[in-house]
């Protein structure tokens, strides 16, 4: 394997465990990465909000991905570069999602924004990004300050099909693309898991070949096109899997660091 100089890493399903816990290996890892002078970050679909928790105990010191790679923002969470969905867009994810009959959020850059607070998934969300909804009314007044729009349900192949219909809806105006089996994502265009992982190669003047990227998802597979090594986890899908060069561990057997172990014999 090519000598890695930096790590990429997913987060949800990936670094953590399916009850969003950094584990002791998981640590040990990224800390055996910075010994090793490989370079670490993390990028997700999560909101900004949600990402603070990871920065100490793992020593971020890079730009951190958040919405997809669309928002760059330092370890302090203050953006570097935010990219917004197109107002006119955002109002037809939310339309699609509501005929849908689906729970709809709306993340601006410091907010989540539900219409309803008892949503299926609201509590989980909560334990995820360790932040609380705000409740509005309306999406109207927030439509042109959307970094994400997500929407929520247990039926996969609903949100599946919900996908498909997504996509043809917003055209080249927005991504749109699940990041759990029961979330669908839609970020602004132009922006992924990829593009990030290429501004991050740029930032440090790191060649693509020499990075290393690890997730689980299809929202995953931009950053592994770009990089020159690629993780798929255990609890990934086949077809995610096949498009990694290496499968390791699921999330539930630490996976993130027996994927660091191997980058490591490398170094």
């Amino acid at each position: 394997m090519t000598r890695i100089a930096l790590v990429v890493s997913d987060v949800d399903g990936t670094l953590l465990t399916k009850d969003k816990i950094l584990t002791e290996d998981a640590k040990a890892a990224v800390h055996g990465l910075h010994e090793a002078g490989i370079g670490f970050t993390v990028v997700s679909s999560r909101p900004t909000i949600g990402m603070g928790f990871l920065v100490a105990p793992l020593a971020i010191t890079q730009p951190i991905g958040a919405f997809n790679g669309s928002s760059i923002v330092d370890p302090q969470l203050k953006p570097l570069e935010q990219h917004l969905i197109p107002a006119a867009t955002a109002k037809r994810s939310v339309d699609l999602l509501r005929d849908y009959g689906v729970d709809i959020w709306l993340f601006t850059n410091d907010r989540w924004l539900t219409r309803n607070p008892d949503g299926e998934y609201t509590a989980h969300e909560q334990h995820t990004i360790k932040h609380d909804p705000t409740i509005v009314p309306d999406f109207a007044p927030y439509l042109d300050q959307a970094c994400k729009i997500v929407g929520a349900s247990s039926d996969a192949a609903l949100l599946q099909r919900c996908e498909k219909e997504m996509q043809q809806v917003v055209g080249h105006d927005a991504i749109a693309v699940r990041s759990q089996t029961y979330y669908l994502d839609v970020t602004p265009p132009g922006h992924d898991k990829g593009t990030f992982v290429a501004a991050i190669a740029k930032r440090l003047g790191v060649a693509l070949e020499n990075v290393a990227t690890i997730g689980d998802m299809q929202n995953d597979l931009p950053m592994f096109a770009k990089s020159g090594v690629s993780f798929a986890m255990g609890n990934a899908s086949d077809d995610v899997k096949a498009r990694a060069t290496n499968v390791t561990e699921s999330n539930a057997n630490d996976g993130f660091a027996r994927a660091m172990e191997t980058v490591l014999q490398f170094r």
